[in-house]
């Protein structure tokens, strides 16, 4: 049998593109990085509210904050650092500064409660952290409970130059009062930690493939939030997969990519962050997508050649007035992830824009790109592609045993971006990682004649809101905390907006229990997009004999609720 009658996906690869990857080109990201700031000197790397910085700028600034962090900081190899920050020029700055300086990300959500903070910063065992002063005041409240010994507040338009940086970071303080009060006295300002490693080197430190890049929180297939282990070697893997499998179709030093998914999402992250570096491409970095009005004119000043993003914001930016008289010509490559492309929405993208929207699949666990379609798609598949480079997958049965085609199972990763495990969590590793090397997903698929995956259900009761992971033992050990709960189950239920939707199902303690009292609850101990959309009450809750909550029977039945408005429609 030849290697394309064994894989047959094989014959689906673009012309040209190589079904491996060369993992010698790189020993790090940190070796992507430099190599990039060598060729691409003088082109612009990001820009951020009209400000662009070069890889001249990138080089310089983050060889700055790498020589604090260790020669100020006094922080070792292999520390941890966290970065708290939305997309601004920072973000990169720093990004790059923690890695050159031989020290592992982790990547943060501003938007999380203390709750969440305070157990990400715990787990990983940070020293350090960037964060943007509008979220400072959630540091603050578990900074004590913390191993973080150097806290680094910056604001929104520090790296914006004279007089800009000067106003904006005025309006957001004073006329937008969106900096609320914190005391932070040991923090220093981010560009005082630049000038304090202004004119110095970063200690020379051998950075190799297996040394940790990133710790990536996620819930994983199951359970409580828990750092994947991402090694150089992965993220560089996966940056050469993306790139070889573009191939033709981006050229170097050419590309203009607009980045609205936070690089703190690994999507972003390795997608356009680490695969536009190293062709010397421009991101366009996007502060705000939810202001759409500012989104679409943010889109006009630029010829943009390359999007990503997830289902709801090609959604949102189709249905924004305005769009549609943007010039797409340029446009080439529109690639969604995170979540499912809607049939409906891949259309309208296509019809407006005139540029297939093409669909990748993956998880944070491997870096996060497994699966893609063509990039020379000219229309919705519903398939998630065929996997990418040096990349293997299966559909395997509960017993591990590789199904033939057609046949329903789980979806089994095997690559070089699989992640080393989860941080101080051997149990979880071995229970997600087979000896073997296959990444179980947790995702019910199967493959076609052609060898192109589809995603048939979810094995893991994850729900997946506009590309961000929420897991339902989370949200019910917080509602649960509640005086007035008795019995809580969370479940996702579709939602044309964000793809699924939390709902919630109580049994109450207090029959003065409101869906009021449930939302303030859970708006004070979870992020935005983790809170309940549906509330129900019910008498007693669905379970097996030895009383396990059955889940699907909550999402299947029909739904007697209280629905929570979008915030726009919320009364203020």
């Amino acid at each position: 049998m030849s290697t394309a009658q064994a894989m047959p996906w094989l014959a689906q690869y673009p012309a040209g593109t190589p079904a491996t990857i060369d993992l010698s080109e790189f020993r790090s990201v940190a070796e992507v990085m430099t190599r990039a700031f060598d060729r691409y000197r003088h082109r612009p790397a990001f820009v951020n509210m009209d400000k662009a910085m070069s890889y001249g700028d990138l080089d310089r600034l983050s060889t700055q904050f790498g020589a604090y962090l260790r020669n100020t900081l006094g922080l070792a190899k292999g520390d941890r650092v966290a970065i708290m920050l939305p997309n601004v020029l920072q973000y990169p700055v720093a990004l790059m500064g923690i890695l050159r300086a031989g020290l592992t990300v982790v990547n943060t959500n501003p938007m999380y409660t203390a709750r969440e903070l305070k157990h990400q910063l715990n787990d990983s065992g940070a020293k350090a952290i960037v964060v943007l002063e509008n979220f400072a005041c959630t540091l603050q409240e578990v900074l004590a409970e913390t191993p973080v010994k150097h806290v680094i507040t910056s604001a929104v338009g520090d790296l914006l130059g004279f007089p800009k940086s000067l106003i904006v970071n005025f309006v957001v303080k004073y006329r937008k009062k969106a900096v609320p009060p914190f005391s932070l006295p040991q923090a220093i300002q981010f560009n005082d930690a630049l000038a304090r490693g202004k004119g110095q080197a970063i200690p020379t430190t051998d950075i190799g493939p297996e040394d940790l890049a990133f710790l990536q929180y996620t819930g994983g297939t199951t359970g409580v939030s828990k750092g994947a282990m991402l090694t150089h070697r992965n993220m560089v893997a996966n940056m050469l997969q993306v790139k070889n499998w573009f191939g033709p179709n981006v050229k170097e030093g050419e590309e203009i990519i607009i980045t609205a998914l936070p690089l703190y999402h690994i999507f972003a992250l390795t997608c356009n962050c680490l695969v536009f570096m190293n062709v010397g491409g421009m991101n366009v970095l996007i502060t705000n997508p939810r202001d759409m009005p500012g989104f679409v004119k943010e889109l006009g000043k630029y010829r943009f050649t390359i999007i990503t993003g997830v289902n709801t914001l090609f959604n949102g930016l189709v249905n924004t007035p305005g769009f549609g008289d943007l010039d797409f010509k340029p446009l080439k490559l529109s690639m969604g992830g995170g979540m499912a492309v809607q049939r409906a929405v891949a259309e309208k993208w296509q019809q407006v824009t005139k540029c297939a929207l093409f669909e990748g699949y993956g998880m944070t666990e491997s870096a996060p790109v497994a699966t893609v379609n063509r990039p020379d798609t000219k229309e919705y598949t519903g398939s998630i592609g065929v996997p990418a480079p040096s990349t293997e997958l299966s559909i395997q049965d509960d017993d591990g045993k590789l199904l033939a085609q057609g046949e329903v199972g789980e979806i089994c990763i095997r690559g070089p971006q699989v992640m080393k495990g989860y941080w101080q969590r051997p149990e979880e590793t071995a229970k997600t990682i087979t000896a073997d090397g296959w990444l179980r997903t947790g995702d019910i698929g199967k493959m076609d004649e052609r060898g192109y995956f589809y995603i048939v259900d979810r094995k893991k009761d994850m729900i997946l809101v506009s590309g961000f992971n929420v897991y339902p033992n989370e949200i019910e050990d917080v509602v649960a905390t509640h005086p007035g709960v008795l019995e809580v189950a969370a479940v996702g239920v579709p939602d044309d907006k964000s793809g699924e939707a939390v709902k919630l199902v109580i049994v109450k303690k207090d029959p003065a229990l409101t869906v009021e009292d449930v939302k303030a609850h859970c708006r004070a101990q979870l992020t935005g997009y983790k809170q309940p959309k549906i509330i129900e009450f019910r008498t007693e809750l669905p379970k097996t004999n030895v009383g396990k909550i059955l889940r699907r029977e909550l999402r299947d039945a029909p739904t007697s609720v209280h629905r929570v408005p979008p915030k726009e429609d919320r009364p203020s």
